[in-house]
């Protein structure tokens, strides 16, 4: 079949369902929002449709019931049909008398008996995307659709209004018809970057840049968004973070993510790495500030992507004081923590109401790496704590860490454990007791980095 996916306005045109139950209802969730003229004729109603009809306005929102079998004679001045009706039979006797009447006609779980399929759908304001596998597989259309759907930004509505209104300015202050293009180009994809339009200051701004010399103003103009990749497995990255990288023309990338990750960027993206092996840096981080304030005025989007969440233990304030110290605009996209990820995935909550009602994050070692953790560690409040302790990095001190507890008074037998998680999701965990972890986690070679979790929480198999 030759089906082609036309882009028809339907506002106003008279359409019937046929049919009163849960498919009907299905087509006119559809079609409500392209505010056809619809009419409903079925014996009876569903509850939820006949609900739906009540909450959407009924007749003030075109939508006409009418409670009888169909009849061939209600097909007559309709702009399409859809036969949804539990009778099998009575849609394919529909769909004969729409194809003789030359009626566009949907005949549900018939594509043989349909004259149109109906896409799965996307929209988004003026965004509008249809997906159809001709009725091979509706439910790839729908996974396709649901893929689609995580990659438009929650304000689609809100930019493409805006670029709309650009397009009468652009005109009025642009007359070469090549820079007016380009202008209206740049925008766009500026905007899909930043997940957000400019205030007028700035609109005008880059209006007269165009009109006046053909300046591209994304130049020296753009931004750096630090995202959280999550722990673990590439997949527990968020939608919103997955967007940016999408969209990025830069991504500067740490040691301790899933590198599939990256295979979502851009043909079009550079990829920067600037992480650590064996405690070795690549860059210290004051070159990793210097060279994201250098990539951000080269203009674009620069993703700097961090294993974990940047905010904790990610030096992630660092680097967006640094950024916005030298006037570059930056944001945050939070990402999956390991402090509560990691040991979850391997059964083990860092609360529990009836064990521990709070739970308490600390680094294993200094900010400059030097020093052991009993230098900056305050022991003493850590041991009186009822709740969880969480230590991150803090494998290669994980004797002094478990010694320093219980100096300062945690009972030998408290339970804690080592968690390391791995890309493909599963985890490498040993558990035991203040008094024996280190031994434990040294005699089962647990890989760095994880994490270390002490408290009765352990005890629990998840």
């Amino acid at each position: 079949m030759g089906y082609f996916p036309f882009f028809m306005d339907i506002r106003g045109k008279r359409c019937l369902i046929a049919g009163g139950g849960k498919i009907a209802l299905h087509k006119l969730k559809k079609l409500l929002p392209y505010e056809p003229a619809v009419r409903i004729v079925a014996m009876e109603l569903s509850a939820e449709l006949a609900r739906f009809v009540s909450e959407s306005g009924g007749l003030n929102n075109d939508i006409c019931v009418i409670k009888r079998a169909f009849e061939s004679s209600d097909i007559a001045g309709m702009d399409f049909v859809i036969a949804a009706c539990d009778d099998r039979k009575v849609n394919a006797e529909i769909g004969r008398l729409c194809r003789k009447a030359g009626i566009p006609v949907n005949v549900v779980d018939n594509r043989e008996e349909s004259s149109f399929l109906f896409p799965a759908l996307v929209k988004a304001g003026k965004l509008d995307i249809g997906i159809s596998t001709e009725g091979a597989s509706p439910e790839v259309a729908a996974s396709v659709r649901s893929q689609i759907a995580s990659l438009i930004p929650a304000n689609m509505e809100e930019i493409l209004t805006y670029l709309n209104s650009l397009r009468p300015l652009a005109k009025e202050y642009i007359r070469d018809d090549d820079r007016r293009a380009a202008f209206l180009k740049d925008m766009a994809r500026a905007c899909m970057d930043r997940d957000a339009v400019f205030d007028e200051q700035e609109t005008r701004k880059r209006l007269q840049a165009y009109g006046s010399d053909g300046l591209d103003t994304g130049t020296g103009s753009g931004r750096v968004v630090l995202v959280g990749a999550g722990c673990g497995a590439y997949d527990l990255v968020t939608v919103k973070g997955l967007r940016a990288i999408r969209c990025a023309n830069v991504v500067v990338y740490d040691d301790l993510i899933d590198k599939r990750l990256l295979e979502h960027v851009s043909e079009r993206c550079a990829l920067i790495y600037v992480g650590k092996r064996c405690g070795k840096h690549s860059m210290t981080q004051e070159q990793i500030n210097a060279l994201l304030v250098k990539k951000a005025g080269e203009g674009g989007l620069v993703v700097r992507l961090k294993g974990g969440d940047p905010f904790v233990f990610g030096r992630g304030m660092e680097e967006i004081g640094a950024l916005r110290k030298a006037g570059v605009h930056a944001d945050y996209i939070p990402g999956i923590t390991s402090c509560i990820a990691v040991p979850a995935m391997a059964g083990i909550p860092v609360t529990h109401r009836e064990i521990s009602r709070s739970f308490h994050v600390v680094t294993g070692h200094t900010a400059s790496g030097n020093g052991t953790p009993g230098e900056n560690i305050d022991f003493r409040t850590l041991a009186r704590l009822d709740g969880t302790l969480v230590f991150l990095m803090g494998l290669t001190h994980l004797e002094q860490i478990a010694d320093g507890l219980v100096r300062a008074g945690k009972d030998t037998i408290t339970p804690a454990a080592v968690v390391h998680g791995n890309f493909d999701g599963t985890t490498e965990t040993v558990r035991g007791t203040l008094a024996d972890i280190a031994g434990r986690a040294a005699a089962a070679k647990i890989p760095s980095p994880a994490v270390i979790v002490v408290g009765k929480v352990v005890e629990i198999i998840g």
